[in-house]
């Protein structure tokens, strides 16, 4: 059997990922410069690489990524740094160090960000060092970058530059290949060896700083604490917000898009597209009760261990759910948001709610919104009607346009796909469109794989899925509200298939139908294991049910308490969602203001339109300025955001 040929970045924070492959025999490894691994990769000399995220972005051939391993970090790196005698402001030439791929351009970006233009000139890396004297900086990267702190009075770190810009992680370096060229094997491999070497950072510390005179604190300090490991989806979201602001930079010569971060496949078939729903409830996971004891934990313990991190198993969170005081919840869920976004920062978006279409075939017992075909009220817009939402949209200072619509049998993939390539080439807006629902309906109405689908809204500018059509992740609960529309299994490989061809999403839950507890958790679960294994989800978003003037009559609690109780649960067990955003278009501002106490840290939209939940009974509208109030009044710091949850320039 052929061994994998990997080429690494021969830099101390590259050694944990490498650390179990550099025993193990099915693998060739190799090490090298960042830029020499990318050439390694161009000329067929090896399968995978360690690879810049810069030269994957440029790369000449669409790659795939190996998932959930990243070099990556959220603030100062230490190791990507600009050095010299004077500030980065009066530099009049900066050194480039000629092994950097991802650094050079990060370098470039935030230069003009700032509107800096000094020269730029590529010196070997071995000579980096000495490159800078006077007015002439120098671009650090790698274990250099611990002696030039140490040497020059002038240190700006980019790492650090990079998170106070846009808010997000950046990504320094991801496994990288040809479609096909590693195996779920493969891809098993590669993680478990990153697994191996985080548990063995301080022995990898100790050896590097032994070899080279270092200090071993400050290595094992810079493995912990400086280098994030995990490509997860703020990491993931980090790196499309570089590649894009790269591309839009016009420093991606040969591009004619920006490069989405595809992921290699996991080697599970595409599930067949389907209404039917499973006889039995669902199995609850076996990891999910992952914490073996003798006995059960007290309310007290749980609500601690949640609100550090650590994971909660599942009926711990039905017992949280059913039997923790209202307020110890909250406190529980508002110090894991502080733990996970310390800044005090509340996001929102400014955005337009655009329903193209209200014909729908699924006659959803909650839906107001909705006509069956022929009805005499059922509308699809035209473009006219379109532009001037759209424009308007633009002039009140949106960002994104959220398009979803009825299951319309009359509009196939073709008239999607017109007008996405209609709008992207008309506004400056990026698409956040079609549920699951919608997109398992045109895969049916077309005879496609879900796949190939997405495959050919993304080629037309789909940017982001929205996560409705969830309402509970419980096909007992769904065939009961929603007989017609898709099972839960689908609704995930929607969203697997889209997190897999590179968009991020958002996931949503609608209660209050009179599911149980563990149906509740059930939705979560689905969520979070979906979530571990693609990353691909931005925000979670809940809300109870709005009953007015609907086929489904209110049987449960939708109360503010609950709605508080559900979003703290909702933030304890997505311990790997990266946000979570108040629902204050069907609660009201003012239980917004709470939620941001209790787990939250995004306040929305200020929506310009909204069409469904309003024709339920949501009556609230809020514009930039109210939501600003809002969230100042309670205590936080407003800035708005785009879909990757990347902060965007204060108004």
């Amino acid at each position: 059997m052929s061994k994998l040929r990997l080429a690494a970045v021969s830099f101390l924070n590259a050694r944990p990922i490498t650390y179990g492959l550099e025993r193990d025999d099915r693998v060739d490894l190799r090490f090298d410069l960042p830029a020499r691994c990318a050439d390694l990769l161009a000329a067929g000399e090896v399968d995978l690489a360690l690879l810049p995220t810069a030269s994957y972005a440029g790369f000449a051939e669409d790659l795939r990524v190996v998932p959930g391993v990243a070099v990556a970090g959220r603030g100062p790196v230490r190791t990507v740094v600009v050095v010299g005698e004077v500030p980065l402001q009066q530099m009049t030439e900066i050194a480039l160090d000629a092994a950097s791929r991802s650094s050079a351009l990060l370098l470039k970006l935030l230069l003009r960000e700032r509107g800096l233009a000094p020269a730029l000139v590529e010196v070997a890396h071995d000579q980096i060092l000495d490159a800078a004297a006077g007015t002439r900086g120098a671009l650090i990267i790698g274990d250099a970058g611990f002696v030039a702190t140490e040497r020059f009075e002038h240190v700006t770190d980019l790492g650090r530059e990079w998170t106070a810009l846009t808010g997000l992680p950046f990504v320094y370096a991801l496994w990288a290949g040809r479609a096909g060229a590693a195996t779920p094997a493969d891809v098993a491999l590669l993680r478990d060896s990153l697994r191996s070497g985080l548990a063995h950072r301080a022995e990898i510390a100790r050896g590097w700083a032994e070899a080279r005179r270092m200090d071993p604190a400050v290595c094992e300090s810079y493995l912990l604490h400086n280098i994030r490991y995990t490509l997860g989806a703020e990491e993931l979201s980090g790196a499309a917000a570089f590649i894009t602001r790269a591309f839009h930079a016009g420093l991606l010569p040969g591009r004619t898009s920006p490069t989405p971060v595809r992921l290699y496949d996991d080697g599970r078939p595409e599930r067949p597209i389907t209404n039917a729903r499973t006889t039995a409830p669902l199995a609850v996971p076996a990891s999910q009760d992952s914490r073996p004891r003798a006995r059960a934990l007290s309310l007290d313990t749980l609500l601690a261990d949640a609100a550090a991190g650590l994971r909660l198993g599942f009926d711990d969170a039905a017992r949280l759910y059913d039997q923790a005081p209202t307020l110890e919840l909250g406190a529980a869920a508002d110090a894991r948001r502080r733990r996970m976004h310390g800044d005090d920062v509340v996001t929102y978006i400014i955005d337009r709610n655009v329903n193209y279409t209200n014909v729908c075939v699924t006659r959803c017992k909650f839906c107001n919104f909705y006509r069956p075909p022929g009805h005499k009220e059922g509308y699809t817009l035209d473009r006219y009607v379109l532009a001037q939402k759209l424009q308007e949209t633009v002039d009140l200072g949106g960002v994104q346009i959220l398009l979803q619509g009825g299951l319309n049998p009359e509009l196939p993939l073709s008239w999607y796909e017109d007008l996405f390539r209609w709008m992207k080439a008309n506004f400056p807006l990026a698409i956040h469109g079609l549920s699951p629902e919608e997109i398992r309906y045109i895969a049916e109405i077309e005879s496609l794989p879900l796949r190939t689908v997405i495959e050919r809204l993304v080629a037309a500018g789909l940017d982001s899925i929205p996560g409705g059509g969830a309402e509970i992740l419980d096909d007992d609960v769904r065939r009961n509200i929603s007989p017609l529309k898709c099972s839960t299994e689908t609704w995930l490989e929607v969203m697997r298939q889209g997190h897999a061809l590179g968009l991020r999403t958002t996931a949503t839950m609608v209660f209050g139908f009179g599911e149980t507890s563990r149906q509740v958790l059930t939705h979560l679960e689905h969520l979070r294991a979906l979530q571990d294994e693609t990353a691909g989800f931005t925000a979670f978003i809940c809300w109870p049910f709005q009953a007015e003037g609907t086929r489904l009559k209110l049987k449960d609690d939708t109360s503010a308490v609950r709605y508080l109780r559900t979003f703290a649960l909702s933030r304890l067990y997505l311990d790997n969602f990266p946000s979570l955003q108040v629902s204050w278009p069907t609660m009201g501002p003012d239980v917004g203001q709470v939620a941001l106490r209790f787990g939250g840290n995004d306040f929305g939209s200020a929506m310009i339109e909204e069409n469904v939940v309003s024709q339920a009974g949501a009556v609230f509208k809020l514009g930039a300025a109210d939501i600003e109030r809002y969230v100042r009044a309670a205590g936080f710091v407003p800035r708005r955001r785009n879909m990757r949850y990347e902060l965007l320039p204060a108004s």
